[in-house]
């Protein structure tokens, strides 16, 4: 799994978020992203209650409600994410596991023991959601002259409906395929988004966003793919969905 963590850092010194944000962005596997920073207790619930996060980053001690104060709160939230106490005291770390903390880490922080707070909190995502479907055993069923061939769905890049039929592009090669666009919608989600009403892309392979002049729908955006060379239009009711997924 290869996820990029959303962030909020709760500190009341902007020095300390400031080195905790450099931190992150010298993570990988997973990586993080600081979406927002709080300098108190109400700042910070004001963020929750305004975006999701999968992580909170949270000292102790601030002026008004402490840290112990605000994870509590946290944890009664309908999805709270997952608190990780970052702090230049130790002898709180018993109560912060209390409170099911995945980590506790005393300041200053080193990038070592940060990327393993990570690792925890990417754990413990994979955990809540279950068992996760193995890419690599769902197929695609493609008859095709008397052949039939399963095509693993971790190739396909894009599929576009036709006129009476649905294209299967992967890296190497197109296919044809019988069925709906919106049933493959259906069954798919997690894997392929709609970028227009006749087509569908598969999330990990989109790169980019771009301006793009269509013969038929004049000037509008496209998305291009890694692996192919060709453009695939983005439809205007689909445009911030798919800014959204490139952005996550």
């Amino acid at each position: 799994m290869t996820t990029n963590l959303r962030a909020l850092v709760v500190d009341d010194e902007a020095l300390a978020r400031a080195r905790l944000r450099t931190l992150l962005g010298d993570c990988t596997a997973p990586a993080a992203t600081v979406v927002a920073e709080a300098a108190h207790a109400v700042q910070a619930m004001a963020a929750l209650r305004r975006d999701s996060f999968d992580l909170v980053l949270l000292d102790i001690h601030m002026p008004g409600a402490d840290g112990m104060a605000l994870a509590q709160a946290i944890a009664q939230l309908p999805h709270p994410p997952a608190v990780v106490f970052v702090t230049a005291h130790s002898e709180h770390a018993v109560q912060a596991f209390e409170l099911e903390a995945i980590d506790y880490l005393t300041k200053p922080v080193r990038l070592e023991r940060l990327q393993q707070a990570l690792q925890k909190v990417e754990r413990a995502i994979l955990a809540a959601k279950g068992p996760q479907p193995d890419l690599n055993e769902e197929h695609l069923i493609i008859q095709d002259r008397g052949r039939t061939e399963k095509v693993p769905l971790a190739d396909v890049l894009y599929l576009k409906a036709e006129l009476k039929y649905i294209t299967v592009r992967t890296a190497a090669k197109s296919y044809i395929l019988d069925g709906s666009l919106n049933e493959l919608e259906e069954r798919h989600a997690r894997l392929f988004m709609r970028i227009h009403r006749n087509a569908l892309v598969a999330r990990r392979a989109m790169r980019a966003l771009e301006k793009h002049f269509d013969p038929e729908e004049g000037e509008g955006w496209a998305v291009r793919l890694r692996d192919v060379d060709e453009l695939l239009a983005v439809s205007r009711r689909q445009l911030s969905a798919v800014r959204e997924a490139l952005i996550a």
